[in-house]
């Protein structure tokens, strides 16, 4: 299977989004994600396909280092030329180049163990990754953008989709 066309099926959700929240909303604190915005954890998943990206050039991802760019989190328009860049970078994606990934989880020091890898299955980390943050986005837009009308799939893994269509079929049967 492509993997490509997941993940810019991922961002074209992720864009309508951007495009369809008020500016005000899109920077607002909600209680419920404790006191997160919808930027910022939009900034987050789009900051890991940028460190996906640079590691595909130097041939070390490290999701650690990612920038924190406060403008991606708060400018509606950054974020949408953002996701445009990120779409060109996965459209021209060779899915068999190895990689390293480095991690870090000592709380102590910021020291790293370097683990082979390859861009497919980063594409996959970044895909799950996605998924897990727009279904905790689809929460905060129920208190902070009740007008956001999202497909079905926002936020929903495509196991679960399936399971879903499959059991909602047995029952017309």
């Amino acid at each position: 299977m492509n993997l490509k066309q997941p993940c810019l099926h991922i961002l074209a959700q992720l864009g309508d989004l951007v495009i369809n929240i008020h500016d005000s909303d899109f920077s607002k604190p909600s209680d419920t994600l404790s006191n997160s915005t919808l930027g910022q954890h939009l900034r987050h998943t789009l900051e890991f396909f940028l460190c996906m990206e640079e590691g595909s050039r130097t041939g070390v991802i490290n999701y650690d280092k990612r920038g924190h760019d406060k403008l991606i989190e708060s400018d509606k328009a950054i974020a949408l030329a953002t996701i445009g860049r990120i779409r060109t970078f996965i459209e021209n994606l060779d899915h068999g180049a190895p990689l390293k990934l480095e991690v870090g989880y000592d709380l102590h020091k910021d020291t790293f163990v370097a683990v082979e890898t390859n861009v497919t299955r980063e594409l996959v980390y970044n895909i799950e990754h996605a998924v897990h943050h727009m279904a905790i986005m689809k929460i905060g837009l129920k208190e902070i953008a009740p007008y956001i009308s999202l497909p079905f799939d926002f936020g929903v893994a495509a196991s679960t989709v399936r399971y879903k269509q499959n059991e909602h079929a047995s029952h017309r049967n």
